[in-house]
């Protein structure tokens, strides 16, 4: 296979992977968040390493990612509307495909995920089957993934896990997420990821930095983020002002800018900028924007970049 495209699929279970991720942004000492081109970056690099292949026809083809969803007034209800679009921006952004279905509601109330693993596992072998990868990746920790390990093989793909285990305290009590055992076993090319990650000879290894986002946005509490309603009355100016991102918490949407003539912090919302990609929203960003107040404090608006 020394000439030969090594063509490999990803897919992600979404709710697995979800878990992860806030792990690392809450928990781990990274505070950040997985970067999906970071991490398809390393499963190149590792597929070349197994395979025995030169990475450049390593080729990530396809990536899939399922997850259970919240109707569209069930996340509107919930306040969750926005950052579930701009989730779905990020994966597309990344070239992922999503798969979604509603959560059933239970009779408390509350909402599951049925059906997601099947679906998982039938795409994953059907998409095998017709596109003859030979390296299919999954991100997960189900054990009920075997027998699907075991009809990949048949067709001749070979399988590589990204799992993790890990544990963490809150609230007085330990959370747990282990991969299962019985699919590591199987697998072709079980790989570790939080032994990787943490590993001391990794630390300054740039595929590894690259799984995370460069800068994490800091996770405030909601009640202390003041928000700015679309009908609340705002008074401002037209002079312009420099600042620095201080903070910008991503999946809400929302951060604070600190004036560079001192003083008190501003609010902003993200869609008062003009300009700026989600992703360039980040801790120590020049800024540029107008004044505004309203009965919660200050807030920033008409937001770009301060271009020397």
């Amino acid at each position: 296979m020394e000439n030969k495209l090594c063509r490999i699929a990803v897919f992600y279970d979404g709710t697995y992977f979800f878990k992860v991720s806030n792990y690392y942004l809450y928990q781990h000492e990274r505070k950040a968040r997985l970067s999906f081109k970071g991490l398809h970056a390393f499963i190149a690099a590792e597929v070349a390493k197994n395979e025995g292949v030169d990475a450049r026809h390593c080729q990530i083809v396809d990536a899939a990612y399922f997850r259970g969803r919240l109707s569209a007034q069930q996340a509107f209800d919930q306040e969750k509307l926005y950052s579930d679009r701009i989730f779905e921006d990020v994966l597309m952004k990344a070239n992922v495909t999503m798969f979604q279905r509603h959560l059933r509601t239970r009779h408390d109330g509350g909402f599951e995920e049925k059906g997601i693993d099947v679906w998982l596992a039938l795409e994953a072998y059907e998409m095998a089957s017709l596109k003859k990868y030979d390296v299919c990746v999954l991100v997960t920790g189900d054990g009920d993934f075997v027998p699907l390990v075991n009809k990949l093989n048949t067709l001749g793909s070979r399988v590589m896990l990204i799992g993790w285990d890990f544990s963490y305290e809150r609230d007085g009590k330990t959370f747990t997420t282990q991969a299962a055992t019985e699919l590591i076993d199987h697998v072709n090319y079980p790989i570790m990821m939080d032994t990787e990650i943490d590993a001391r000879e990794r630390r300054k290894d740039p595929l590894i930095d690259g799984i995370f986002m460069e800068k994490s946005a800091t996770p405030y509490p909601v009640e202390r983020m003041p928000r700015v309603a679309q009908n609340q009355e705002t008074s401002t100016d037209t002079k312009e002002r420099r600042g620095t991102i201080l903070s910008f918490a991503a999946e809400k949407g929302f951060g604070f800018i600190k004036p560079s003539g001192g003083g008190e912090n501003y609010f902003f919302h993200i869609r008062d900028q003009i300009g700026i990609e989600q992703e360039e929203i980040v801790e120590g960003l020049k800024v540029m924007f107008t004044h505004g107040s309203n009965d919660k404090g200050l807030c920033a608006l008409k937001i770009h970049k301060d271009i020397p």
